[in-house]
């Protein structure tokens, strides 16, 4: 498969998996796919069945005029003109099946479940040969799905529905449209559209890769060219070794990445970060004791959430189901901050509850990761701390909060990953204020640094977040900063060159 970037081995342990077929350096790209199929999300609200923005379910809310399913205006053209909607379109209208309005456009709308399943049945009728060199041979976990309480309801709303009343029973045994449920269940990666809206994909070659909770490969994918998708490595990887991709969120913690894994895919992850209490060193998961001074309690063992956590240094102990508690209850808080219009008692919010746990949680714990994501997205955006008017000492603050979950990023997302590149365009902006402020006082340099030293390290930042965001669709919000960060980055070598 590709060129001479990978090979496909087979083991009993990870099936079928790649490993780099020569030296490969950071950047390299591994190959590029297009989808078997893509389509709405499970449990996703009432959304257009071609753009995948959100619409109005409810009895006013637009429909395609030939089936009457979920259909935006923008999208509501001739049949001709759709992509992803056309299939379905077909055998609705053929059988007459109507969407059945909602109440509630924010909840999950069981009835668009069957979407991207039936999207993949009717991909494998279309181009049967790649359905037989691609798709046949992937995992779909047949025995343990039929275990699992999803099977009966997806036997009853996907199975049943598109069997009976969608008139498919001739074309698709029960087992087939199973299995397609199953192919998406274990092996679809998450795509965004250019406005950033969630849709899954069945991406074979990707799916071939291992997963590990550190990966080594990273992808794109462009929603302007049909949701092309580029594999790429962010790491030099040695000819042999094994390529890893990721099926969970890496920046969550080992109890809730192991419960995604174990629901979804039906594996135990053993990579080296999930054999680590520390996570590698990171604390991700640590809490901080407050029966003796210094000590972290981490678990005995992280592959059981039920173990007990205890503290190094002192030997106090609490259960596992203690720590969920209070990490869960925790996550409520936060979770409610995100509700809170986008203004500045948003950002004190998220700065009061930072350090109401500052005693509980360690400094690197994920909550605190996901507190600071929060906050740099908020210092330099809201009124009364807009980039202009953030005094050094808030500048300060961003620029710590940037270099704080770059060090978690460089244990768990090392090399050319998008996060890194998203992070590095939010910390470039304070450190070139804080040099132009030191300069405006007549500082001559900054922590031993003169102007010329501390521009042209923002001048670096840029180019290593550029040089990663290059690789997105030009029309999604990562790609129009990559444009952003190309033409800061010409006007910041400009200012450079007047120091000489």
């Amino acid at each position: 498969m590709g060129d001479s970037t990978y090979k496909v081995l087979e083991c009993p342990e990870l099936g079928r998996y790649g490993v780099a077929g020569r030296d490969l350096k950071a950047g390299d790209r591994l190959f590029e796919e297009r989808p078997f199929a893509v389509g709405p999300k499970l449990d996703s609200p009432p959304l257009c069945l071609e753009c995948c923005c959100p619409v109005d379910g409810g009895d006013t809310g637009p429909r395609c005029a030939r089936c009457g399913w979920p259909l935006c205006e923008d999208c509501s053209g001739s049949n001709e003109e759709l992509t992803f909607h056309r299939g379905e379109c077909e055998v609705f209208s053929a059988c007459g099946v109507r969407f059945r309005p909602v109440d509630d456009s924010t909840a999950g709308c069981v009835q668009l479940d069957c979407i991207t399943p039936l999207r993949v049945l009717l991909a494998k009728e279309a181009d049967e040969a790649r359905w037989m060199r691609e798709i046949h041979p992937m995992e779909y976990h047949d025995a343990e799905r039929r275990e699992s309480a999803n099977w009966k309801v997806d036997e009853n709303n996907i199975v049943a529905f598109l069997r009976g009343p969608c008139k498919l029973g001739e074309r698709f045994t029960a087992e087939l449209v199973q299995r397609a449920i199953g192919l998406l269940d274990v092996n679809a990666f998450e795509g965004r559209t250019c406005n950033g809206y969630s849709l899954r994909g069945l991406y074979p070659q990707l799916a071939i890769m291992a997963h590990n909770c550190v990966p080594n490969v990273v992808h794109s994918i462009h929603p302007s060219d049909g949701y092309r998708l580029e594999a790429r490595v962010a790491v030099d990887v040695p000819e042999g070794e094994k390529l890893y991709t990721t099926y969970t969120y890496t920046l969550t913690g080992t109890v809730a990445r192991q419960s995604i894994l174990k629901m979804s895919k039906f594996f135990t992850c053993h990579c080296p970060r999930c054999l680590d209490p520390t996570e590698l060193g990171t604390h991700f998961s640590t809490l901080l004791c407050n029966k003796c001074h210094g000590g972290f309690i981490i678990a005995t063992d992280p592959l059981d959430e039920n173990s007990e956590w205890k503290c190094a240094q002192c030997s106090f102990k609490t259960s596992g189901a203690a720590v969920q508690k209070a990490v869960m209850t925790i996550h409520n808080e936060i979770d409610e901050l995100a509700c809170l219009e986008y203004e500045a008692n948003r950002l004190e919010a998220y700065e009061s509850v930072y350090k109401k746990y500052r005693s509980v949680l360690h400094p690197q714990h994920f909550i605190n990761t996901s507190i600071r994501h929060s906050l740099i997205e908020l210092y330099g955006r809201i009124p009364g701390y807009e980039m202009a008017e953030l005094p050094d000492i808030l500048l300060e603050r961003k620029v710590e909060l940037c270099r704080s979950i770059l060090r978690v990023l460089d244990v768990f997302e090392p090399g050319k990953s998008r996060a890194r590149a998203m992070i590095l365009y939010e910390l470039h902006a304070p450190l070139i204020m804080l040099a132009q402020s030191a300069f405006s006082r007549g500082e001559d340099n900054r922590d031993g640094k003169s102007l010329k030293q501390q521009l042209t390290e923002a001048a670096h930042i840029l180019e290593e977040c550029g040089g990663i965001l290059e690789w997105e669709d030009p029309m999604t919000p990562e790609g129009i900063l990559a444009n952003v960060a190309k033409q800061s980055l010409a006007q910041l070598r400009q200012s450079i060159e007047t120091l000489d």
